[in-house]
């Protein structure tokens, strides 16, 4: 298991999209590095139960040999092995800039080994012209392992006339890359006598005994993931071991090149501005999505956003003001043109005869109403700081029953929305609440107090819960939207069951 590219300092990265694919499991990507910095990741590692037949393969990368030596050493104590990231072709200063230099890989592998007591594994681009020589070289500084390639490129890839990264080049993954990989691996594995982690563009155990003969004795998957949530995932590890076990070729059969990351466009009707930081915004078309799902809007120049749909005839999205892209969503002018990619993630889907109960704050409604509305039997759990910044109101009494908490009591309940749930749910017969399902969205301590009071009432499984944790790519490959066991948000949710 290897994780991502961790330097000294903490690095936000590439501001979205950082990730797009350009043909069926072809992708181009630039994350721009972000990670949380060496101590924080040396903290969350601690933390991390390892299976002892497990390896855990730490990615490093830093700008000058003291920095990749300092950041060894924060995270050695935590890992089976240390990747030196020399290989990243799109952040400037760092990666290729350095591993393209034959005599400063030699320098920084020879630091890093003799900071520490663990293997060390230059991770090679492929993008260099003297391959063989930068091989050599890590193997002189005491290399423990090659690990080849890392993306290809960087490369361009555009949509509608413009650029789909918001850095506009990113290295090239995925199928497209394994011709490109596998030569690399040849030439280093006839260059050195070391064990070669083989990567890029495998998908099949076809693929795994060609970097096999290529000289490989390690396989890295990375892009094939792309799309599956966990269940899919060990379903496509434990098939292709059988694969390699038993000499067939299943696990590409559950491989997603169906995943959609093409774009539409979409213009603004109107924008009703609910308050200074919150508007409603209303598009020309209509949009196929069921509930529970999300989308990513884009705005070529300035960004993307993940985002439930509040509506689906038309197309309307609720927005709150947290940052630079929604800054520049709440002010959108009418006839403004957007793109829209999707629908991702899970769809909702209670029993027939359930009955709903949502809890909702801050812009969470946009991810409940479609629930309420398209099951019928529901309750919603409206909270909000004040009267004005409540929406959607009468819609919602159309569908369900509704109950509005305000903090200052300027409408409906005064207090947390989650003091109201709790008094309805004292009121309710065992009979009736034998048969509800609850959802649960909006900011973290507001689901987590919610979702604590629920379990009082009913089973665990019977609770779910949509947090906004910071979402990137959307199809389960950059690991932003983790929750706290490991389940990522955009694959394996938005609604995450409680407790697994």
């Amino acid at each position: 298991m290897t994780t991502k590219s961790i330097g000294l300092e903490p690095r936000v990265g590439n501001r979205e999209p950082i990730m797009s694919q350009y043909a069926p499991g072809c992708f181009v990507n630039a994350v721009g590095l972000t990670n949380p910095g060496a101590e924080r990741s040396a903290e969350l590692l601690r933390d991390l139960e390892v299976p002892t037949d497990r390896f855990l393969l730490t990615s490093i990368f830093g700008g000058n040999v003291e920095e990749f030596v300092a950041v060894a050493r924060i995270l050695a104590p935590f890992s089976d092995g240390l990747e030196l990231n020399l290989s990243c072709p799109h952040a400037q200063g760092y990666g290729m800039d350095m591993g393209q230099d034959a005599e400063l890989v030699k320098e920084i592998t020879l630091a890093v080994k003799a900071a520490v007591d663990i293997p060390v594994i230059p991770k090679l681009t492929p993008n260099a012209t003297n391959l063989v020589e930068i091989a050599i070289a890590a193997a002189a500084g005491g290399a423990d392992g090659i690990c080849a390639i890392n993306t290809v490129g960087p490369g361009l890839y555009t949509s509608h006339g413009h650029p789909v990264l918001t850095n506009t080049y990113g290295g090239l993954s995925g199928k497209g890359v394994l011709p490109i990989g596998l030569k690399c691996v040849k030439q280093i594995s006839e260059a050195v006598d070391l064990p070669i982690i083989g990567c890029g563009g495998i998908s099949s155990a076809e693929d795994v005994r060609a970097y096999r003969d290529a000289g490989a004795s390690i396989f890295g998957v990375g892009s094939a993931l792309t799309g599956l949530n966990s269940e899919q995932m060990k379903d496509y590890f434990e098939q292709l071991s059988d694969d390699l076990e038993k000499d067939t070729d299943y696990a590409a059969k559950l491989v997603r090149y169906d995943v959609d990351m093409s774009f539409r466009p979409y213009r603004l009707v109107e924008n009703e501005r609910i308050t200074d930081d919150i508007s409603i915004l209303s598009f020309d078309k209509n949009i196929d999505i069921q509930a529970g799902e999300f989308i990513f809007l884009w705005i070529p120049g300035l960004g993307e956003k993940p985002f439930s749909v509040l509506d689906d005839d038309p197309f309307t999205l609720v927005v709150i003001n947290l940052g630079f892209f929604t800054d520049k969503l709440v002010g959108l002018e009418p006839g403004t043109e957007v793109f829209v990619r999707g629908p991702y993630g899970i769809p909702v889907s209670p029993p027939e005869d359930a009955k709903i109960m949502a809890v909702s704050g801050g812009t969470g409604l946009a991810a409940l109403y479609q629930i309420m509305r398209d099951c019928g039997n529901a309750e919603i759990f409206m909270g909000a700081r004040t009267r004005q910044r409540l929406y959607y109101t009468d819609a919602c009494q159309q569908c369900s029953q509704v109950h509005i908490a305000t903090d200052d009591g300027s409408q409906g309940y005064h207090g947390l929305v989650t003091e109201m749930l709790r008094d309805r749910l004292e009121t309710m017969p065992p009979a009736e609440l034998e048969n509800v399902y609850f959802y649960n969205c909006g900011p973290e301590p507001m689901v987590i107090a919610a979702a604590d009071i629920q379990k009082e009432f009913c089973p665990n499984d019977r609770i779910f819960n949509a947090i906004d944790y910071y979402t990137k790519c959307g199809v389960g490959i950059c690991g932003a939207c983790n929750s706290p066991d490991g389940r990522r948000s955009c694959v394996d949710g938005p609604f995450l069951k409680l407790d697994g």
